[in-house]
């Protein structure tokens, strides 16, 4: 009986040991699977590729995201780093944007000043060698060859002031050939009277590439003649100089040489009627799908470069 008592005392001091003992599988478990919100909540999402290391960057308002397409792949209304454009309806497919790149940006850069010359000239309906067409303002230029530099200027804004204090706002459209010299500018009669009388002809100018405001959007033009097996693709209204013009073809994207008439040639028809994407001098990079191929033909976009 003894020993019963005994054995019956263990159990129940084991039992007691047992109840105070912590319940450390539980407790582990509960570490396991319990997230930490407030780290969760705080952790900033991701917003993008950032622009490359010495690429100048655009600011202004912050870029929407758009809503989602087919694919899953948001849908921006012609976005840039952290900017957006203004878009309107167009008869194509909506365009996509991607991130900054680095282009060469030619003889003309941005915040530089030049010094030269204006001259004048009678500019009729605004058509030039770059071949946009008859202009409904005025306020046009041509650049000097050396600076044209085989069409890289066309469309470019530049804002010219004279030794007086005056100024005016010009688009290049044609080209000065020889013997204007690097530097000068021949003002359209309506351009150079805002700087001083016409009938002075010539007078001595400094002038930068302005980036305006505007509510126009970029449109694409293929040449006369232009097919699948050949083609040519001009970029109309753009608010920066354009450096680069490239169409999708196999699956990647190919660069066009640009002509000194301001097309960019597709000789063996490759990527004519497809997506193409539009580089200006400060890096900004524009995708518009689904330009059908309509010769002489403006079709509007829904896309222009941001404003620097």
């Amino acid at each position: 009986m003894g020993t019963t008592v005994a054995v019956a005392a263990v159990a129940v001091l084991a039992g007691l040991v047992m109840a105070l003992a912590p319940d450390r599988e539980t407790d582990a478990a509960s570490v396991a699977v319990a997230p930490d919100v407030g780290n969760q909540a705080s952790a900033p999402a991701s917003t993008g590729t950032p622009a490359p290391t010495g690429t100048p960057t655009p600011t202004g308002t912050p870029t929407p995201t758009g809503s989602p397409d087919a694919t899953g792949t948001p849908t921006p209304t012609a976005t840039v780093g952290a900017t957006t454009a203004a878009a309107r309806p167009s008869a194509t497919k909506a365009p996509r944007a991607t991130s900054d790149v680095a282009v060469s940006p030619g003889r003309i850069r941005p915040g530089t000043a030049y010094q030269g010359v204006a001259t004048v000239y009678e500019a009729g309906n605004g058509d030039g060698a770059c071949l946009f067409g008859p202009s409904d303002d005025l306020m046009i230029a041509a650049m000097n060859t050396t600076d044209y530099e085989s069409s890289k200027a066309c469309g470019a804004h530049v804002l010219v002031r004279a030794a007086n204090g005056n100024s005016v706002t010009v688009r290049i459209t044609n080209e000065c050939p020889l013997p204007c010299a690097p530097g000068q500018l021949d003002l359209s009669e309506q351009a150079f009277a805002k700087l001083a009388d016409p009938k002075l002809g010539r007078i001595p100018i400094t002038w930068s590439l302005l980036s305006p405001s505007t509510s126009d959007t970029i449109s694409i033009r293929y040449k006369v003649g232009s097919s699948q097996y050949w083609c040519g693709i001009q970029v109309i209204d753009h608010r920066n100089p354009v450096a680069r013009l490239e169409v999708r073809t196999a699956g990647v994207w190919r660069q066009l040489p640009r002509t000194d008439y301001n097309y960019f040639l597709s000789a063996d028809g490759a990527g004519c009627g497809g997506a193409i994407r539009i580089t200006d001098i400060h890096g900004e990079r524009l995708t518009v799908d689904g330009i059908a191929i309509r010769p002489d033909v403006a079709q509007p976009t829904r896309v222009q470069f941001a404003r620097h």
